[in-house]
């Protein structure tokens, strides 16, 4: 837990989420909304994620899922996808310095093996020069599915049986969280859905067990620090209880 949210607990005061996630939704409505071409609506989803890094950062908050691109994401038309891909290659070439004077370290959850090679190197290159920040904790979640995370770690739990190095009597909640890709991540306090659609659209499934979620009717390249912001304050209302009466 981060400084911030300590010193709010011990004062009494509401706690900062410790991992906020977002499903960063509406690029191509503000695009038709705007009158501009759905590329353009991406780009201005880029400068968004800035701003979401920002709000984190200014909220005390230790770690930040977005999700980038998902497993379904491959089924849009081949310009739109090769669009995405070239936003991600710029956004790991000219970004990477940025976030390391911010404090910022990344780290990309997903299927790499869907990516291009020059795409996983550009990654592995950006994981290595940010993996000493410890301000912030960044997530980006690519060609992410929660249902195959799942599979996968179904795979490996299997794989460990088969081998004789797990017994299936020991396979507990933990040993399926070891399994994850978001192994020795905390779970996000706090999902954020923009563009007004309530649905978790197979995003951390098993990880959003207890989460709070937060609706935004604002379309993500209009999301700003304020709207995190405002989601925090929002969500140090709630009387999170996990299942306990009070």
């Amino acid at each position: 837990m981060r400084a911030e949210a300590a010193a709010s607990l011990e004062t009494g005061s509401p706690p900062v989420p410790t991992h906020v996630a977002i499903i960063m939704d509406g690029n191509g409505r503000w695009a038709t909304k705007n009158g501009v071409s759905r590329s353009k609506g991406h780009r201005k989803g880029a400068d968004a994620v800035k701003e979401a890094i920002h709000g984190a950062i200014d909220n005390g908050v230790s770690y930040l899922t977005l999700y980038a691109f998902s497993s379904e994401n491959w089924n849009r038309p081949p310009d739109e996808v090769r669009d995405l891909m070239g936003l991600l290659r710029m956004y790991l070439k000219r970004e990477i310095r940025t976030l390391s004077k911010e404090g910022v370290k990344l780290q990309v959850i997903g299927r790499r093996d869907t990516l291009s090679e020059d795409i996983q190197d550009l990654i592995k290159h950006a994981e290595t020069e940010t993996r000493h920040n410890t301000r912030l904790t960044l997530l980006v979640a690519l060609s992410y599915g929660a249902r195959e995370e799942i599979a996968e770690a179904c795979k490996a739990i299997a794989s460990r049986v088969a081998e004789g190095s797990l017994n299936v009597a020991d396979i507990s909640e933990r040993t399926v969280e070891e399994a994850l890709y978001t192994a020795s991540i905390p779970h996000p306090d706090l999902i954020i859905r923009t563009s007004g659609e309530k649905r978790l659209s197979n995003f951390l499934m098993w990880q959003a067990a207890y989460a709070e979620f937060s609706f935004l009717p604002v379309l993500w390249p209009d999301f700003t620090r304020q709207s995190f912001s405002d989601a925090v304050i929002d969500f140090q209302t709630r009387d999170r209880r996990y299942g306990a009466r009070p």
